[in-house]
């Protein structure tokens, strides 16, 4: 792994005491997700919502997209703490839509069936032991595994694997996708996909992260030689700024690696990556769509901010108690989540169906800017029930 340099946390004292956010205040923000949960059970029975609201609205849209399963997702969420029933129905009723998904090979030339067959199959057969939901996910984990480029070390991204405009790309979101293949290599005892996870991680690392430790946003190899070619952003301001969402999945991807492989170098380049980000909050804590802007009117990224609360929690619970970084990041996690709570969240906006104000999805596509982002929604949720709860990942 290369020389990452590590700033450290730049602002003397920022994170050195807990917000005043009580347990009670994030139940509350609890309820009211559930409450627009309940609210969008019918509309969502057979559907799903759009990637990005329209008018803070999600439409309603097929299993086609990257991001059905966060509100399958936040079904088992809600499930799994409530124990209601009405829940566990409304996400076991969709799980033939993924199954169909895969069995006609409908959209499936993407690395994202890890965040679709996670958060929808993975998790209920954690949760029931559903052993259908567990095969669909195994059968997703063999279409994952097939984007494994064995001369390059890595997954790749988007694309026919054909087509010679994507043949090697990767992208830093791929790091949330590894433990689908972590976990089909403990149920199925087939080393194949831990293997394929643990390159693509590693590749990651050498050539995702940056010197500084900011982020490409991807990342392009030689898919025949293996060699490196060259990073560029598709969502960022720039191929050399460092768009916020990627350096969140990366804060939260790495030591979801670290999880499996017990890896500590991955913890280590987490806390580089971490503290960069971290620098580079503005007063209330919630980032800019990309982190070249600290000021300004420029629009934030709760979605983004939401991810990084995951994981720095995910990074903080796996430091030994003297570590006080572990505190630090705890810390950092509970702020950007006491200001989400206070003043991103929809209960003062009463027609929206969403749960995160101020997301972006894609600003240089003009695509979901300043409005709900599905995935903010989930990782919203799964911050409050990691800070309230004794929580096991799906992940």
């Amino acid at each position: 792994m290369k020389q990452v340099i590590d700033e450290g946390i730049l602002a003397a004292g920022r994170y050195d005491h807990a917000p005043q956010l009580t347990k009670e205040r994030c139940e509350e923000a609890l309820s009211f997700i559930l409450d627009q949960i309940d609210r969008n059970l019918e509309t969502f029975i057979d559907t799903f919502p759009s990637e990005a609201s329209s008018g803070n609205v999600y439409r309603q849209v097929g299993n086609t997209e990257w991001t059905p399963a966060f509100w399958t997702g936040m079904l088992w969420l809600a499930y799994e703490t409530t124990g209601n029933e009405k829940y566990r129905q409304a996400a076991e009723k969709q799980l033939p839509s993924y199954k169909q998904r895969i069995e006609e090979r409908r959209y499936t030339n993407t690395h994202d069936l890890g965040f679709l067959y996670t958060l929808s199959c993975v998790s209920a057969y954690k949760l029931t032991g559903n052993e259908d939901a567990k095969q669909i996910a195994l059968d997703a984990a063999e279409l994952l595994y097939i984007r494994y480029l064995d001369k390059a070390g890595i997954i790749q991204a988007w694309g026919n694997l054909d087509d010679p405009r994507q043949r090697g790309r990767m992208i830093i979101d791929c790091l949330m996708n590894l433990p689908l293949l972590y976990w089909a290599s403990e149920v199925s005892g087939d080393r194949k996909f831990y293997d394929a996870a643990h390159s693509h991680v590693h590749m990651s690392a050498k050539y995702l992260i940056r010197e500084d430790a900011s982020s490409y946003h991807t990342y392009y190899m030689d898919a025949e030689t293996g060699a490196p070619k060259y990073g560029k952003t598709a969502q960022g301001y720039s191929d050399d700024s460092c768009w916020s969402r990627g350096q969140a999945w990366g804060i939260y991807g790495f030591p979801l690696s670290y999880r499996y492989t017990g890896e500590t170098e991955l913890l280590e380049l987490t806390t580089k990556i971490a503290n960069y980000f971290l620098n580079r909050l503005p007063e209330d804590f919630v980032c800019y769509w990309d982190l070249i802007f600290t000021e300004g009117t420029e629009e934030r990224d709760s979605s983004a901010a939401s991810i990084a609360v995951c994981g720095l929690l995910e990074a903080a619970a796996h430091f030994p108690l003297t570590e006080p970084l572990k505190r630090k990041y705890e810390n950092a996690a509970l702020s950007i989540l006491e200001s989400l709570i206070e003043n991103y969240m929809t209960k003062d906006v009463p027609e929206s169906n969403g749960i995160l104000l101020h997301a972006v999805y894609s600003k240089p596509g003009n695509n979901g800017v300043d409005e709900c982002c599905i995935w903010g929604d989930y990782y919203m949720h799964e911050a409050l029930v990691r800070v309230t709860k004794d929580w096991k990942p799906y992940w």
